[in-house]
């Protein structure tokens, strides 16, 4: 009996009797984090990580059954060990290892290499075999410290402010927003969120995750954000939720800024390079380091990956996911 397995509702382990990040509701689901792509409705029961937990119920309805086990703590579902560790996505984000007759498999869900001042940091764990996530895995996507970026997002919103301009900053409600909160001069001027974002942001702060001050953005008089910095999820993006902030310069925080010629697709004044997902050296290090021989590979470039993976003496293969190109971006 193999230990994982495809079947058409995701990623099986069969001894134990439960699926990891499915498509559609099952009986027994192991959750990795809380986005949508990962965390999906109609489970009998959840179990994920401790820090996962408040998430995953704003996400997925108070009647939702989630049980929350802490890092580094095994669970046992018939004689197969499940211990979960840290991925450094978002903040209870979680890798799940998966014991049994002394093979280890470690599906990886969402991960960066990069450490983050609102989430733990990835925790290489040695396996047999590693499913790992494929977003940026292109050569191309590099990305600088985080501190640069913090850096560029404080000197455009300095100047936007000394303007008296208000300056809205795209980025995802869950994880993304508060990253960048985390790192923003909070000195520049008053923040304000988005309802969705300050949702999660009252998660993060109950679960004792430092963040700036911010405020629900509800006020419909322009005057009063001149100078500020307003957080919001991309789907804002041309909505007459805008209007509000009056004269305003726009831009986005999202791993594809990388690319030449995203900025102007999203008809936004600035794009920060900035993503919750690792990049190719990233992806290459974290495979490295589970010394795993069998790597499965999803959620994005896949081919490329399996590609250079099959030429430098790993044996690779795709797994196909469903899941809509909207939440692998919005997610991202």
């Amino acid at each position: 009996m193999p230990l994982l397995e495809l079947r058409p509702a995701g990623l099986y382990c069969p001894p134990g009797d439960f699926y990891i990040d499915p498509w559609k509701g099952v009986d027994r689901a192991i959750i990795t984090h809380g986005h949508a792509d990962h965390a999906r409705g109609g489970s009998n029961s959840y179990l994920c990580c401790s820090d996962s937990v408040a998430i995953l119920q704003t996400r997925l309805g108070p009647q939702a059954s989630i049980q929350g086990v802490a890092y580094g703590e095994t669970v046992h579902f018939s004689g197969v060990n499940v211990t979960l560790f840290p991925a450094g996505h978002i903040f209870g984000a979680a890798q799940v290892k998966v014991e049994s007759g002394g093979y280890s498999w470690v599906v990886s869900g969402d991960y960066k290499v990069e450490p983050d001042a609102t989430c733990a940091a990835f925790q290489p764990v040695r396996c047999h075999s590693f499913v790992t996530e494929a977003t940026f895995a292109l050569p191309i996507y590099r990305w600088r410290p985080s501190a640069e970026v913090f850096s560029q997002v404080n000197d455009w919103w300095r100047s936007n402010a000394a303007e008296k301009r208000a300056s809205v900053l795209y980025a995802y409600s869950l994880g993304k927003a508060q990253r960048l909160l985390s790192g923003v001069d909070a000195e520049i001027g008053p923040i304000y969120t988005h309802t969705a974002v300050e949702r999660i942001n009252e998660v993060y702060r109950q679960a004792g995750v430092l963040l700036p001050q911010t405020t629900q953005a509800l006020d419909s008089d322009a005057a009063s954000y001149a100078g500020s910095l307003i957080v919001a999820p991309p789907g804002v993006e041309g909505s007459t939720w805008l209007r509000r902030f009056g004269d305003c310069s726009t831009a986005i925080a999202s791993g594809w800024m990388q690319v030449r010629g995203q900025r102007r697709r999203r008809a936004v004044d600035r794009g920060f390079t900035l993503s919750d997902h690792a990049d190719w050296p990233g992806l290459l290090s974290a495979i490295r380091e589970t010394g795993a021989e069998t790597i499965w590979v999803t959620h994005g470039s896949i081919e490329p990956l399996v590609r250079w993976l099959n030429e430098n003496g790993w044996d690779a293969k795709g797994l196909a996911t469903q899941f809509t190109s909207d939440e692998a971006e919005a997610a991202e």
